[in-house]
């Protein structure tokens, strides 16, 4: 249903630099670079970050990025936090969403709170 989502951050470089770490283990990557605004995807570009507009304080995003396996689900997060990510949830099994889902959390530069998550067994 979503063709692609953009998120305002405070730091274009820090937050280019943050993504380009944490979505490699996920088989994202950069893809486009419009003007200010950065481009991640496989292969289009799904994920934008715009740099913020205005002095108000930003409001928390939730992302979810879906993993082709639990080793890219801790290789995200192993990432986010050598990036220097705050750690929110790290990588394990979550019963109480469903049997197989295998997830970690973890705050951007932004403080968005930025997933990972597998959902077979």
């Amino acid at each position: 249903m979503l063709d692609h989502i953009a998120i305002q951050v405070r730091d274009i470089a820090a937050s280019v630099r943050f993504y380009d770490a944490v979505l490699a283990p996920l088989g994202g990557r950069r893809t486009k670079v419009f003007g200010e605004n950065v481009g991640y995807g496989t292969t289009g570009h799904c994920l934008w970050l715009v740099p913020c507009t205005d002095d108000g304080p930003a409001r928390e995003v939730h992302l979810a990025f879906a993993a082709a396996d639990r080793d890219a689900v801790d290789a995200f997060h192993a990432a986010a936090v050598a990036a220097g990510a705050e750690s929110l949830h790290t990588p394990r099994l979550r019963p109480e969403y469903h049997a197989s889902y295998y997830g970690a959390f973890v705050r951007d530069p932004d403080g968005n709170n930025i997933e990972a998550v597998c959902h077979t067994p």
